[in-house]
């Protein structure tokens, strides 16, 4: 069941968005060569318990961590380590959720670190592209497959490959709700949307092949040509007009 949030559960939802957005833009600001992923952990928690909030990841299913921050050829779960050190012309994906007075937020951003290849930088443009293309469909009225349907259409014109095994989903006081939000699919199919739904978009794009598998971790998601993936996402809730951002900075945060 798809449920609808009331202003009061979007204004709580916007506030754990907002705090989720100073925890990325904090990573964002310390990412660099030489940096570890166990280093920009510690960063986003320390950002989201300063605001009141908790890091949604940390206990989820025994995950240990704030955020996930996956390299190159990892597309989503990268667990952060120590040994996992940032280099020049590397990409990271940083995944984040937060909690606040019960109610989640949850977001993605992919990172250049220094410079990058021509094919990655086009891959981060592609993908954060496709997620605006879907969202331009995130509407009262549309079916939910319409999202799914223009993030496809959008993506293969450039011949990469959309992750089919994970998808978007629903938020609210669960992290994951109902519904699934695939990244590819028939339009006009799926759940009528409605004012007050709240959902994740997440695009995950692969610059070769769609193909992945899960390592021996059990959480760690790579391609299997290991070609690299960017990972872009954003929690909305429908409106009466279209769709507002609730992960996102507010004005005096600038």
């Amino acid at each position: 069941m798809v449920t609808i949030k009331s202003k009061r559960e979007i204004e709580l939802m916007k506030e754990a968005g907002r705090i989720n957005a100073l925890a990325h833009q904090a990573v964002k600001d310390a990412i660099k060569p030489g940096i570890s992923t166990f280093e920009l952990d510690l960063i986003a928690e320390s950002v989201i318990r300063s605001h009141g909030a908790t890091p949604s990841f940390k206990g989820y299913q025994g995950y240990k961590h704030a955020i996930c921050a996956s390299i190159n050829e990892v597309v989503i779960h990268g667990i952060p380590n120590r040994k996992h050190i940032l280099k020049k012309g590397d990409i990271i994906a940083i995944d984040i959720g937060t909690c606040y007075k019960g109610y989640h937020g949850d977001s993605a951003m992919t990172h250049a670190v220094g410079e990058i290849s021509n094919e990655k930088q086009k891959l981060l443009e592609v993908t954060e592209r496709s997620l605006y293309e879907g969202l331009k469909f995130a509407k009262a009225g549309c079916h939910l497959s319409d999202i799914s349907h223009a993030i496809e259409e959008f993506v293969k014109q450039y011949g990469y490959g959309i992750v089919q095994e994970f998808t978007g989903h629903g938020v609210g006081q669960a992290l994951h709700e109902e519904p699934s939000i695939p990244n590819y699919g028939k339009k006009g199919e799926g759940v009528i949307l409605k004012e007050g739904m709240t959902l994740a978009v997440e695009p995950m794009i692969n610059l070769g092949t769609s193909r992945v598998r899960i390592l021996k971790d059990g959480w760690t998601v790579v391609t299997i040509d290991k070609k690299p993936s960017a990972h872009f996402e954003h929690t909305v809730a429908i409106t009466k007009d279209g769709y507002e951002i609730l992960t996102k900075l507010e004005e005096n945060d600038v």
